[in-house]
C-alpha cells in the first residue's frame, strides 16, 4: 500500500507518519525542503523518539521523499498509484499544495479512476474540505463532478504535541506519546483508509470542539501568561500555582461549553481535562512559550481556541468568562519579534488601543460581555 504525505517535517514524521508506517503503508513524503528529501531518500528510515520517563524510540521504515518543487511529475504520478494522501503543512500552506494536488487528482481520473481519500491532518477545523475547495479551485465544473465520485476529503482533528527541538540526526524526532486522530466518515470514498490509530466517527464535530476548546486552549494559557510571567518555556509556566489556577480555571469554562452543548458526561470530560493538563506538565516535551504562542492574531478569531470558547460560555451559561478573559488579555499582550502576527497586533495597539483592536481581530461587537471581561482584566 502506498500513502502520500504532504509535509516531511516534525508532526508529518512524527506523528503521521509514524501511524501510516505502522499500519504497513510505503510512505512517500512530499516537501519543498531539499535537505530533508535526500536525507529521506538517502537513509530510507528514521527513528520517533517517544518522549516520557522511559522514553522509547522506533524506527521508521519503507520510506521515500519527493521534493516537489524539482520534482512535480513524480508526484503527480505518485498521487495516481496512492492509497491514501495525508498532509500535515499548516493551514496557510493548503492552498500552495492544492494546484499540484488538482494535478495529480486528474491524471488519476484518467488512468485509472479509482477511489481515493485525501486527510488533511491539520490544527484547524475543517482542514479537509478548506484543501477541497482549494483543489476545486484548480478544475472545471465537469472535472468537480468526477471528483466528487471518487475523491473524499474527509475532516479529520488531530492531537500530539511535537515540541520545537534540535536533534544531531536530522530525520529524529521526539513526541509525546499521547495521540488521537480522529476522521470523520461521511465523506470517505470507498473503504476507510486501514489506519490503526485512526478513530472513525459519524459527526467529527464535538471531538473537533473537545480538541481546540481544551489542548488549543489550554496550550494558550501557559503560552501567553506565561510569557507575560517571564516565562521561557511551558514546562517552567506549568510548575507555576497561578498559572495553573488559570488553565483549570479556562479549561472549565471551556469545558462547560462543551458538556452543555454535546451532553458530555461531566466526570468524563474532568478526566479528559486532567489528562491534557498532564501532557502540558511533561517535562520531557517542553516547548518554548514564544513558539506555543505565535500567531496571536490568527488565535484571537472568532472560531479559535480563545474567543470562540469565551463567546459560547456566555451563551450557555449566561456568565461572563474570567479565566478565558486572562488569557485573551494576556495574548493581545504577547511579544515575539520574530513573529509577523505579533509584530503587526502590538503595532495595532499602540496605534488604536486594545479595544479597537481586539474587536477587529475577533469580531466582537462594542458591546460584548466577552469584550468587557477582557478590558476588566487588562485594567486590573
Amino acid at each position: 500500500m502506498l500513502a502520500v504525505h504532504f509535509g516531511a517535517g516534525n508532526i508529518g514524521r512524527g506523528f503521521i507518519g509514524e501511524l501510516l508506517y505502522k499500519a504497513g503503508f510505503h510512505t512517500t513524503f512530499v516537501d519543498v525542503n531539499e535537505a530533508v528529501i535526500n536525507e529521506l531518500n538517502t537513509k530510507k528510515e528514521y527513528n520517533v523518539i517517544l518522549a516520557a520517563e522511559n522514553s522509547e524510540t522506533l524506527t521508521v521504515k519503507n520510506i521515500s521523499g519527493i521534493n516537489s518543487v524539482a520534482d512535480p511529475e513524480d508526484v503527480v504520478d505518485a498521487i495516481v498509484k496512492a492509497d491514501v494522501v495525508t498532509t500535515a503543512v499548516g493551514p496557510n500552506i493548503l492552498p500552495i499544495i492544492a494546484e499540484l494536488i488538482a494535478r495529480g487528482l486528474q491524471e488519476r481520473a484518467a488512468r485509472n479512476g479509482k477511489f481515493l481519500n485525501l486527510i488533511a491532518c491539520e490544527n484547524m477545523i475543517g482542514g479537509s474540505a478548506l484543501l477541497k475547495e482549494k483543489v476545486y479551485a484548480h478544475v472545471n465544473a465537469e472535472e468537480q463532478e468526477s471528483f466528487d465520485e471518487l475523491f473524499g476529503f474527509p475532516n479529520a482533528a488531530v492531537d500530539r504535541i511535537v515540541p520545537n527541538q534540535s536533534n544531531a540526526d536530522l530525520l529524529t524526532v521526539s513526541v509525546e506519546l499521547y495521540y488521537e486522530w480522529v476522521v470523520e466518515t461521511s465523506a470517505v470514498k470507498g473503504e476507510v483508509p486501514a489506519i490503526d490509530g485512526i478513530t472513525y466517527v459519524d459527526d467529527l464535530q464535538p471531538y473537533i470542539e473537545r480538541k481546540l476548546f481544551t489542548v488549543n486552549t489550554g496550550h494558550a494559557v501557559p503560552a501567553y501568561i506565561g510569557q507575560n510571567m517571564g516565562y521561557s518555556t511551558i514546562n517552567e509556566a506549568m510548575n507555576d500555582p497561578h498559572i495553573q489556577e488559570i488553565i483549570s480555571g479556562a479549561l472549565s469554562e471551556s469545558g462547560e461549553v462543551l458538556i452543555q452543548t454535546y451532553d458530555f458526561d461531566r466526570e468524563t470530560h474532568q478526566d479528559y481535562i486532567d489528562k491534557i493538563i498532564a501532557r502540558f506538565q511533561n517535562p520531557h516535551i517542553s516547548d518554548d512559550v514564544k513558539r506555543v504562542g505565535r500567531g496571536p492574531i490568527r488565535k484571537l478569531g472568532s472560531m479559535d481556541r480563545l474567543i470562540r470558547p469565551a463567546s459560547e460560555y456566555v451563551k450557555v451559561t449566561g456568565k461572563k468568562p474570567v479565566y478565558l478573559a486572562k488569557t485573551i488579555a494576556a495574548a493581545l499582550n504577547f511579544v515575539n519579534d520574530e513573529d509577523d502576527e505579533a509584530v503587526k497586533l502590538q503595532q495595532m495597539i499602540a496605534e488604536k488601543g486594545y479595544e479597537q483592536t481586539l474587536q477587529e481581530v475577533s469580531g466582537l461587537e462594542p458591546d460584548d460581555r466577552v469584550l468587557a471581561s477582557v478590558m476588566e482584566e487588562l485594567d486590573k
